[in-house]
């Protein structure tokens, strides 16, 4: 059974968040207190690995009072394999959820059809004799053990039920759910990483089959005897309480409920044991990412063996059961170099089919090294709850996985696209080279500084997919280029409203449109062209007059004419577009000498950025 997302509702501060998908890996990332510790407890509790306590329960505010919610509710959608298709009479995606009211008693329930008879509905709240009464009544065999009896009542219902709705679990369905192994980062987990990592072993040795034989039938045993003691007890109830008619008690005896501990003990020197917490922090930490490497190590081995199982039988066998680690902000106090093992390890236990990885982090190393739609950033609003965000998801299709790859190509940092407050698009590498130089010039400040991204795009159609990709996902940004764009039927008016909305003119800056002029070149005037050629391009011959950049306008493309006599007439003539205008830039001293339509739009970035 592999788990794919997951829901919650009522839980901590996850009021209602949907959506929350297990994937190779996941990374949740967000402020402190956001919400990233909830969700966590919430995929464990929904994996019965968690206790409600009442302090789980979301508060609800009213304009009078606080009062808890009514219930606590956390569901996922599963795939089941084949085995568990026809061992449960299940399809291969169901939905499970885990739930529980004020009185914190937790239902673990399926999507399916309901029952028309509502007895049938929860089979769990019977005691042995009345299903078997229930049996009886539906010309069902009551004889045998209690499951054998609801197996017969749920086949029964099964047959007899009407639309879909919430119902009781299909017993021995919880055993095949995923489980957790959770590594933290602080210096005080690795005895319970040590515990999870056996815990796990500890149930792969026990799933032997060599084991299970002689450990069934020594529970087989046990079980025995105490129904005999069981028997014995209530047939002294009975005599002690004539009112009684009959008492049951049917004992369930497992061995397979884990490890209790396994205290790590570490020394420097023979014999000189001494407990894990009173070892220094780095020691510690060194130890976590041992085990860590361990675990990749254990789980690989595990695939092998469940791969050559597969391999040799013809029949349907259970899966290897889904294993999610958690990593609870790993790289806590960690350098560089340790960060960069820790990701290359949540890579290889990603690659594991039988595997799914949820990181909490702040790392922003981490963050960009997966796919941006696996990446969930969470926020608190103003009512103190939490807010999920994804981007990239495939919502439209092959549109968006375009726009995807779009800011793959360009570099597009997962960290700089959730946490820069605005962007500014531009057509390629002529502006990427000069607008910093000449926006720090005009507001004294650096982009960076103010909290804008510059991205170069290739050209103008592809500053406008971007900005159409950072727009659709709420992002604050602007377009910059230049006004003979409006040759092109994508970048007329009526097109870029329909793209922008209203906000268009204030999305879509075309650079020289005010001046008729065509493109971010033709900004610099003529004086300036002819005073920083003399400085930087002198001419062979002679001086540069602002006449000679005057006579190329109008006349063609006047970034190429520029180049082109710069480098016919000096001999240290710009070696490109790019560079040229660089170094154009990079002569100007003073804010008055920024064109004025370029100091308009930095003022701009600057508000919204602020």
């Amino acid at each position: 059974m592999l788990l794919t997302d997951f829901s919650a509702r009522g839980f901590r501060s996850l009021l209602r968040l949907d959506g929350i998908p297990v994937s190779k890996p996941t990374i949740l990332a967000g402020p402190n207190d956001g919400g990233k510790s909830a969700i966590l407890a919430a995929l464990s509790y929904l994996l019965g690995r968690w206790p409600l306590e009442d302090d789980d329960r979301t508060y609800l505010s009213s304009s009078n009072s606080l009062s808890r919610c009514e219930e606590t509710e956390v569901e996922g959608m599963f795939t089941l394999d084949e085995w568990e298709q026809q061992t449960f009479g299940l399809k291969a995606t169901v939905r499970l959820r885990r739930s529980a009211g004020a009185d914190l008693v937790s239902r673990l329930e399926c999507w399916l059809p309901v029952p028309q008879d509502e007895r049938l509905r929860d089979l769990s709240s019977y005691k042995v004799p009345e299903l078997k009464e229930l049996a009886k009544e539906f010309g069902l065999s009551a004889s045998g053990v209690r499951a054998k009896i609801e197996q017969s009542l749920r086949e029964y219902a099964a047959l007899h039920s009407g639309p879909e709705g919430w119902v009781q679990a299909p017993p021995g369905l919880e055993t095949r759910m995923p489980t957790v192994l959770a590594f933290g980062g602080r210096s005080s987990e690795p005895n319970e990483a040590v515990r999870s990592v056996l815990q796990s072993c500890f149930q792969t040795h026990l799933a032997d089959e060599n084991l299970q034989g002689r450990l069934r039938e020594i529970q087989a045993q046990v079980k025995e005897s105490l129904q005999a003691d069981a028997k014995s007890l209530c047939e002294h109830i009975l005599s002690r309480c004539p009112d009684l008619k009959e008492v049951f008690v049917e004992p369930e005896v497992s061995f397979t409920q884990g490890l209790k501990a396994a205290p790590l003990r570490i020394a420097r020197a023979s014999g000189e044991h001494v407990g894990l917490e009173r070892s220094g922090q780095g020691s510690a930490r060194r130890i976590s990412l041992a085990i860590w490497e361990w675990t990749s190590e254990f789980l690989q081995a595990e695939e092998e063996v469940a791969a050559e199982v597969t391999d040799t039988t013809e029949e349907p066998v259970p899966s290897r059961p889904q294993m999610i680690i958690v990593y609870d902000e790993p790289d806590t106090h960690l350098d560089y170099g340790y960060q960069r093992k820790i990701m290359q390890l949540i890579r290889e236990q990603s690659a594991l089919p039988h595997v799914g990885v949820i990181v909490a982090t702040h790392s922003m190393n981490l963050i960009d090294g997966v796919d941006i739609a696996d990446v969930v950033n969470l926020k608190l609003d103003d009512a103190g709850r939490t807010v999920m965000e994804r981007l990239g998801i495939d919502e439209h299709g092959a549109i968006d996985r375009h726009l995807r790859h779009l800011a793959a190509s360009l570099g597009l940092r997962n960290s700089v696209l959730l946490h820069e407050r605005v962007f500014l698009a531009v057509e390629g590498s002529s502006e990427q080279q000069a607008i910093p130089v000449l926006f720090r010039l005009s507001e004294g400040i650096s982009l960076q500084a103010a909290g804008i991204a510059l991205w170069a795009c290739s050209n103008n159609e592809g500053a406008l997919h971007l900005a159409s990709y950072l727009v659709e996902h709420q992002r604050s940004v602007m377009l910059m280029i230049d006004a003979d764009s409006r040759n092109l039927p994508i970048f007329k008016s009526e097109r870029l409203r329909r793209r922008f909305g209203q906000a268009h003119d204030d999305i879509v800056k075309l650079l020289g449109e005010p001046q008729q002029l065509n493109e971010f070149e033709e900004l610099f005037g003529d004086e300036m062209w002819a005073e920083v050629a003399n400085t930087i391009w002198p001419k062979t011959s002679g001086q540069w007059h602002a006449e000679d950049f005057k006579i190329l306008r109008g006349n063609g493309k006047f970034s190429k004419d520029v180049q082109e006599l710069l480098r016919r007439e000096s001999e240290m003539g710009p070696g490109g577009k790019p560079e040229m205008m660089y170094l154009l830039a990079s002569s100007l001293t003073s804010p008055e000498q920024v064109p004025t339509q370029l100091r308009e739009v930095f003022t701009e970035l600057r508000r919204q950025a602020g």
